[in-house]
C-alpha cells in the first residue's frame, strides 16, 4: 500500500514538474554565473553565507507566483490589470521590456564568449544561436519546449563537477556557509556591493511572470498544486546549490592564487584552466554556453507573456503563430534585437546591460508588492491566501529587497 501511494505521488510530481525547476535554473544565466564567479574570485568562501537567506527568499517569491497561477488560472499581468488597472500594467510592461532587452543581449554575449574560447567567431555563432532559439520556440509546443528546457537544466551539474575538480577546502566552505558575516566584511564597501549583486541576480521580475504563466499553460490546478509546490522548492534548492559550487570553484582557484580580476564568465573559465585542469575549464565553458543559450531562449518568453496578458492579446507556446501573432512577433523582435546588438562593432554593450539592471532593480519591489497584495486577496485566492507566518517571511523579503534596491541602483550607476 505504501509503495503504491509513493508511486502515485511520484507520478503526480513528474506530471507537474517543469515550471518551477526551469524558472529557477534560468536565473543562473551569463550574468548570474559571472556574479557568482566574481564573488568567489574576490572574496573566497566568505560570501557563502548569503546562499541560505537568498534561497529562502527565492522559494518564498516563487511559491507565491506558482500558487496564484494554480488557483486563479491567470498570469500575473492578467491579475495586475484586473485588480490595479490598465495604466499601472502598461508602465510595468514597458519597464519589463526595457530590462529584458538588456538581459537577452547579455545572454547572447555569453553564448558568443563561451564559444570564442574554442575559436568560434561571434559573427557565426550568434546568428546561428538566434535561429535555433527562434525555431525552438516558434515551431515547438509547450510540452516539447518544456522537455528541452528540463534537459538544459540538468546540464547545470557541470558546475557542481567543476567545483569538485577544483579541490576546495570543504571544511572552510562549510563553516563559511553556516557562519554569520564578519564585521570586517560588512565594513568593506566592495563586500557589501557584492552582497547586493548576489541578491539582485537571484530574484528578477521576469521570473514571476514566466513561472505563473507556465503554471497556467501547463494546466496545473489547486488539486495538483501540492506536487507543483515541490517543483518550485526543489528548483530553488538546485539552482542555489549550483551557485554555491560556482563560488567554491572560483574561491579554491582564482582567490587562492591571487587572481581576483575577471571580466566575464568566460574569463573565469579560461582562468580556471591552469589552476583546476582542462576538465574543469571545459565543464565551466560548456556550462556557460548551455546557460546562456537556455536563458536567451527563455527570457523573451515572460516579456511576451506579460505584455500580451496585460494588453489582452492571445499568448502561449501551444498556440500557432497566426493564433497569437503579437506574442510571437514580440518574441521575434527581442531575439533579433538581442542577437543583432552583438554584431555591431563598438556597441556600448556594458551600458545597455547596466541600464537593464537598474530598471530591474526599480521594477522588482513593485512586482513583489503587487504579488503580496494579490496573494492576500481572499476573494481572489479563497482558502489559498498566504498563512500568517508565511506572510511575515514574504513581507520581510519585500522590505529587504526594497532596502537593497537604492543601494543596487547607486552602485550600478557608479560602476557604469
Amino acid at each position: 500500500m505504501d509503495f503504491r501511494r509513493w508511486r502515485t505521488r511520484l507520478g503526480l510530481f513528474l506530471a507537474v514538474v517543469g515550471p518551477g525547476f526551469i524558472t529557477a535554473n534560468v536565473d543562473n544565466d551569463a550574468g548570474g554565473i559571472y556574479t557568482y564567479s566574481l564573488a568567489g574570485a574576490q572574496f573566497g568562501y566568505s560570501l557563502l553565507w548569503t546562499m541560505i537567506p537568498i534561497t529562502v527568499a527565492l522559494i518564498v517569491v516563487q511559491e507565491m507566483a506558482s500558487r496564484m497561477g494554480a488557483v486563479t488560472g491567470k498570469g500575473l499581468s492578467d491579475l495586475i490589470r484586473e485588480e490595479f488597472g490598465f495604466r499601472v500594467t502598461f508602465f510595468l510592461m514597458l519597464a519589463l521590456v526595457a530590462t529584458n532587452c538588456g538581459n537577452v543581449v547579455a545572454n547572447f554575449a555569453g553564448v558568443a564568449s563561451s564559444l570564442e574560447l574554442f575559436g568560434w567567431s561571434r559573427y557565426i555563432v550568434v546568428p546561428l544561436a538566434a535561429v535555433v532559439v527562434w525555431l525552438l520556440i516558434v515551431q515547438g509546443t509547450y510540452r516539447s519546449v518544456e522537455k528541452i528546457f528540463l534537459a538544459a537544466s540538468a546540464f547545470y551539474v557541470c558546475y557542481i563537477i567543476a567545483g569538485l575538480l577544483a579541490h576546495p577546502d570543504w571544511k572552510a566552505a562549510a563553516v563559511a556557509t553556516f557562519s554569520r558575516p564578519t564585521t570586517a566584511g560588512i565594513r568593506n564597501y566592495g563586500y557589501i556591493v557584492m552582497v547586493i549583486g548576489l541578491v539582485g541576480t537571484t530574484i528578477a521580475p521576469w521570473m514571476q511572470f514566466y513561472l505563473q504563466a507556465s503554471v497556467v499553460e501547463k494546466g496545473i490546478t489547486p488539486r495538483q498544486y501540492r506536487a507543483s509546490r515541490w517543483d518550485v522548492i526543489l528548483g530553488c534548492f538546485f539552482t542555489d546549490i549550483v551557485a554555491w559550487f560556482i563560488i567554491v570553484a572560483c574561491a579554491a582557484t582564482l582567490y587562492a592564487k591571487g587572481q581576483p580580476d575577471i571580466k566575464d564568465a568566460a574569463d573565469a573559465a579560461e582562468a580556471l584552466r591552469p589552476l583546476a585542469g582542462n576538465w574543469a575549464y571545459l565543464l565551466f565553458a560548456g556550462g556557460l554556453f548551455n546557460a546562456s543559450l537556455f536563458a536567451a531562449s527563455i527570457l523573451p518568453i515572460p516579456t511576451s507573456y506579460a505584455v500580451c496578458e496585460g494588453l489582452g492579446f492571445e499568448s502561449g507556446l501551444d498556440k500557432k503563430f497566426h493564433e497569437a501573432p503579437a506574442f510571437y512577433w514580440l518574441y521575434t523582435l527581442l531575439i533579433v534585437a538581442g542577437a543583432g546588438v552583438l554584431l555591431v562593432p563598438r556597441f556600448p554593450l556594458v551600458h545597455i546591460i547596466v541600464v537593464s539592471q537598474v530598471v530591474n532593480g526599480i521594477v522588482l519591489p513593485f512586482v513583489l508588492v503587487f504579488m503580496l497584495l494579490l496573494a492576500n486577496d481572499r476573494e481572489l485566492m479563497c482558502a489559498h491566501i498566504n498563512a500568517r507566518r508565511y506572510n511575515a517571511v514574504a513581507w520581510l523579503t519585500v522590505v529587504v529587497m526594497i532596502a537593497l534596491t537604492p543601494a543596487m541602483i547607486i552602485t550600478q550607476l557608479r560602476n557604469g
